[in-house]
């Protein structure tokens, strides 16, 4: 069950980032990160602070959204590694991070919260092909 407080929630009262793609259950957002600007949120639309809020099937939905998402990132850009975090301990909505990762980023192969391993270089994504990508592929799999 979700935890109630009082306090308002970053994720029901805006976006989260721009908008890529949305449905009745999520939406994916391009996250503004200087260091990582194909880092992306799979956030859903109600607010619920665990997996387990979901029934079975809505979860299994949300984690075909979440993989989608990992497909077109490691198509348009073919990173080292894919990072897949659902923290929630600042922003207690739940919400997925799908973070592509390169040998040469800020904080590889660290996580992107950690310590900063060098100045690191910054590799972009064109958000007009990650969202045609992101429409292409994710009505299919939000059914």
């Amino acid at each position: 069950m979700t935890k109630l407080t009082s306090a308002p929630c970053e994720l029901c009262n805006s976006a989260g980032g721009k908008t890529l793609w949305q449905d009745d259950l999520c939406r994916v957002v391009l996250v503004e990160d200087c260091d990582y600007p194909a880092f992306c949120r799979v956030i859903v639309n109600r607010h619920v602070s665990e997996m387990t809020d979901l029934d079975a099937a809505t979860g299994q939905r949300l984690m075909r959204v979440v993989f989608a998402v990992e497909q077109a990132l490691r198509e348009l850009l073919q990173p080292a590694k894919i990072n897949l975090a659902s923290l929630g301990n600042v922003v207690a909505h739940l919400h997925w991070h799908v973070i592509p990762r390169f040998a040469d980023d800020k904080h590889f192969p660290a996580p992107v919260w950690g310590e900063p391993q060098r100045a690191g270089t910054a590799h972009g994504v064109d958000s007009g092909a990650l969202k045609q990508a992101l429409h292409n592929s994710l009505p299919a799999v939000a059914e």
